[in-house]
């Protein structure tokens, strides 16, 4: 029995934007590509679109041979999990799509892989193509697919150079019937990388390297932080010498993608604008009709940024509605961290500074002299939410390795990450301010050294 692989990727342009996607069928024992699909859809997520890939591969596939066993590659880890059984499909937009994608071939000749993004640049491509062919008022065509032409540069400059070994295979047509799949690459050897490219890949590769330098950094409404252009998630792939200052102070380009935190601190409560304790030992409240604003608010900015891959909250009510606003706009799942949680405050919850001050003013005074204080009536020390949050911390690098995570939280976690990224002592919890939907940004790198970014404006969120 024949065995294709299948490796599709879709974007887009505002997640909700401009989208597009793109697939490749390749011959599992050569590796050389039978057959490309790719298509501009108008207005949809990134998850839509790369689920519409993957129907689009699996169709072309299936035209190819109906009989063939099928390995899907993606970069999409909600895609490969969704199909794979492993995580329920809970977004409406993605059910239809995931049914219709198992009905193609029988469930038992499918099988998933997620792949790193920098192994998936192929269909990327195309996807980028379709989006860049509907931005140009019209759909994509093979004839102009430039994974075509890298193939077929990597040919002549295997042909130019005995040094450049490219394997290539006999020329011929193979035809995909899938509605959006066109035969175009068919003799085109193994894929290849590298080798002499026209002026326009050359421009193209730049492109590319100025748009994964970019996309580095999220940049906010009145932050002095470059836009990176609009597009779906950033590409996993370490950043070339010529752009390592974009990766962090003192980050060397040869470490990889680092593990981006995007720290979003919960819209307000009726406790906020009074700055009353507001732990985990309180009464959980909701969020306010501000807060709500807000967290739409920051759910539209996220969107537009379109590099959030993944999203985790505390478990208490404020986050979880926070990062559910973010996560409808984004068709993505909230995931629970309990270590994520504020900090318990005790017999303060509910109450102001001045009134804890009037109340248990010997307990406050011992309180802010040192991180090993609990708060009166059995609350957590900061020392104690410092180990707490350093253990959330180390499970979410080994969870979300080279990827950006969205992770809603509190005041007090949020100050903790950021301290613990500086190296900086637990006394400079007490000088930091967070407003009420804030943002800010911890990058992780593969040698244990991190970056920290602050946009702390929330103005434009009322």
């Amino acid at each position: 029995m024949r065995t294709f692989i299948v490796e599709a990727d879709g974007g887009s342009r505002g997640n909700p934007g401009p989208a597009g996607y793109g697939a490749v069928v390749l011959d599992e024992a050569t590796g050389e590509p039978l057959a490309e699909a790719a298509e501009y859809i108008g207005v949809a997520t990134n998850n839509v679109a790369e689920y519409k890939g993957l129907v689009a591969g699996l169709k072309a596939a299936k035209e190819l041979d109906p009989e063939a066993r099928v390995h899907v590659r993606m970069d999409s880890k909600l895609v490969v999990e969704q199909m794979s059984g492993r995580w329920k499909i809970k977004h409406p937009d993605m059910k239809p799509l995931a049914a219709e994608a198992g009905r193609i071939l029988p469930p038992g000749r499918v099988t998933y892989e997620w792949i790193p993004r920098e192994r998936n640049k192929h269909a990327d491509r195309l996807a980028n193509e379709a989006m860049d062919a509907g931005r140009q008022g019209r759909q994509w065509e093979a004839s102009a697919s430039t994974a075509a032409l890298d193939a077929g540069a990597a040919r002549s400059a295997a042909s130019a150079s005995a040094s450049a070994v490219v394997p290539s295979g006999p020329p011929g047509d193979a035809a995909a019937g899938a509605a959006k799949a066109r035969a175009a690459l068919a003799g085109a050897g193994a894929r290849a990388g590298a080798g002499a490219g026209t002026g326009a890949q050359d421009a193209a590769g730049a492109a590319d390297a100025v748009r994964r330098a970019a996309q580095t950094e999220l940049s906010l409404p009145g932050t002095a932080t470059p836009a990176a252009p609009a597009g779906h998630e950033p590409e996993e792939v370490p950043l070339s010498s010529e752009s390592s200052s974009s990766v962090g102070w003192g980050a060397s380009a040869d470490l990889g993608a680092p593990a981006t935190f995007v720290l979003l601190r919960h819209g307000e409560t009726a406790l906020t604008p009074d700055k009353r304790f507001s732990g985990s030992g309180g009464t959980d409240p909701e969020l306010s009709a501000i807060g709500r604003r807000q967290a739409d608010a920051i759910a539209t900015e996220l969107a537009a940024r379109g590099t959030i891959q993944d999203i985790v909250s505390s478990p208490l009510r404020r986050c979880r509605e926070t990062a559910q606003a973010v996560a409808d706009r984004l068709g993505l799942d909230v995931r629970i961290e309990e270590g994520l949680r504020e900090t318990h405050f005790g017999a303060w919850e509910g109450l102001t500074f001045g009134e804890v001050q009037e109340r248990y003013p010997d307990d406050l005074t011992a309180w802010l002299a040192s991180p090993d204080v609990e708060p009166t009536g059995g609350g957590e020390s900061f020392a104690t939410v410092g180990q707490r949050v350093a253990a959330a911390r180390d499970t979410l690098l080994d969870r979300y390795r080279g990827r950006t995570v969205l992770v809603v939280t509190h005041v007090t976690p949020v100050k903790e990450l950021v301290r613990l990224a500086l190296g900086a002592p637990q006394e400079s919890l007490f000088r930091m301010e967070l407003s009420a939907a804030s943002v800010s940004v911890v990058a992780y790198y593969a040698d244990g050294n991190a970056s920290v970014r602050l946009f702390n404006d929330t103005s434009h969120l009322r």
